[in-house]
């Protein structure tokens, strides 16, 4: 396991007392006979490549997130209500990006549940995924897509857990921060590569980070920046670097009209 840096290292360390406790739940056979026949469902397999083409449309798209906490923020206000910061976004946003991770973002699967009964549009399972038994789970509960850390995996649980995501119809956005985890999340041919400008060392936040690895990404990959994008400024500066979609998370979680804001950044 290629960690890196105390807050993560804790993070990963707390995913997998979870896991445990997820799999006393429900065993990893029945998360994946559950998973199984969640993919005869018509409804599911239409859904098939949803993300991707969400984020390959014309024009930038936005993956607006539903957080409770981070570490670097803390906890979020907990006045606001699921149901009606997704029906914002169910106006304004291409996707969903919906936190899982219980200890450190106050997530839990239960959320992204919640959220697919009330939306119609792409959702992506934000967690650190590093054991089979989540990707089963994230095609139980609904997503559409699944988040790949590369600084958290070797290159053999990229392959393989790319691959099996996949093979559950999950697209994958792969997460890199620097030119040698770009370097080898190519590796295993991603369609999308997402570019974070949170260092996950300490948490600190460069926006400029996704202007200097643009070089590294291939025109044939969706390109997506991740983290610190607050202001009309910042949503310039990145367009200006040929992005595909940003991931928003604090700004709209933190705004009393995401719906407005996320339309006036779309026009920026």
């Amino acid at each position: 396991m290629n960690t890196t840096g105390t807050i993560l290292d804790k993070i990963v360390e707390d995913k997998k007392v979870r896991l445990v406790e997820h799999k006393n739940r429900i065993p990893l056979n029945e998360m994946i006979r559950l998973a199984e026949d969640a993919l005869k469902d018509d409804a599911i397999k239409a859904r098939d490549n949803c993300f991707h083409n969400a984020l390959a449309k014309e024009g930038i798209s936005i993956i607006g997130e539903f957080k409770k906490a981070s570490p670097s923020l803390g906890r979020i206000e907990e006045k606001i209500d699921l149901t009606e910061r997704i029906d914002e976004y169910n106006d304004s946003v291409d996707a969903i990006s919906c936190l899982t991770e219980e200890d450190h973002f106050l997530g839990n699967v239960d959320y992204l549940k919640q959220i697919r009964k009330i939306s119609t549009l792409p959702i992506i399972r934000k967690d650190f995924m590093i054991d089979e038994y989540q990707f089963h789970e994230a095609r139980v509960i609904g997503a559409d897509a699944v988040l790949l850390i590369t600084a958290i995996l070797d290159d053999a649980q990229m392959k393989d857990f790319y691959n099996l995501a996949r093979s559950l119809k999950l697209d994958v956005l792969v997460e890199t921060h620097d030119e040698y985890e770009i370097e080898r999340a190519l590796r295993i041919d991603p369609r999308i590569v997402g570019v974070n400008n949170r260092n996950l060392k300490d948490f600190s936040i460069n926006i400029e980070n996704t202007r200097n690895m643009r070089r590294y990404i291939p025109n044939d990959k969706l390109y997506v920046a991740e983290s610190g994008i607050v202001s009309d400024e910042d949503v310039r500066f990145l367009k200006e670097t040929g992005v595909d979609a940003f991931l928003i998370g604090r700004a709209f979680m933190e705004s009393d009209d995401p719906r407005e804001l996320a339309k006036r950044w779309k026009r920026s």
